[in-house]
């Protein structure tokens, strides 16, 4: 047992966060996502019943964000509508992301077919129990200087 760990971030999901380094993305997404065929053998770690807004709080809890970049976290758009389009499961994340991360909480924003393909280059997946659509993101990992 451990002080202080949100108790949905699995030893696995724990070694995964740890092992990756800085500018690797792990890829958080909703229920219908296809992360088993396009992680070609890399981790998918699942959290079914649980939702990605859930998920994103544990996460960001204790994964750093990279400053190196403008925009350290991706959603996916919505198909047939205007990048500026956020549905209430990506602005809600946006609202986790701000309260995790208020010196870097900026979201870029890919379509669709560019996220699977950005998707496909990542270290790692998550995939929650999330049942709207568009709850997928990107989340590149940054550095600590101690």
């Amino acid at each position: 047992m451990l002080k202080n760990i949100d108790p949905l971030l699995s030893g696995e999901l724990l070694n995964v966060l740890r092992t990756m380094g800085h500018g690797d993305d792990i890829v958080l997404v909703d229920r219908n996502f296809p992360a088993a065929s396009m992680a070609a053998g890399k981790p998918v770690i699942r959290l079914d019943g649980v939702n990605v807004i859930q998920a994103a709080k544990a996460i960001l809890s204790v994964l750093p964000l990279d400053t190196f970049v403008d925009q350290p976290v991706t959603r996916m758009q919505v198909v047939g509508e205007d990048e500026s389009v956020m549905p209430e499961v990506q602005q809600e994340f946006a609202a986790v992301l701000k309260a995790a991360n208020s010196d870097n909480a900026e979201m870029g924003s890919l379509e669709r077919f560019a996220f699977y393909e950005t998707a496909k280059q990542a270290y790692a997946f998550v995939v929650t129990g999330e049942g709207r659509g568009y709850g997928c993101f990107l989340l590149k990992k940054g550095v600590i200087f101690s």
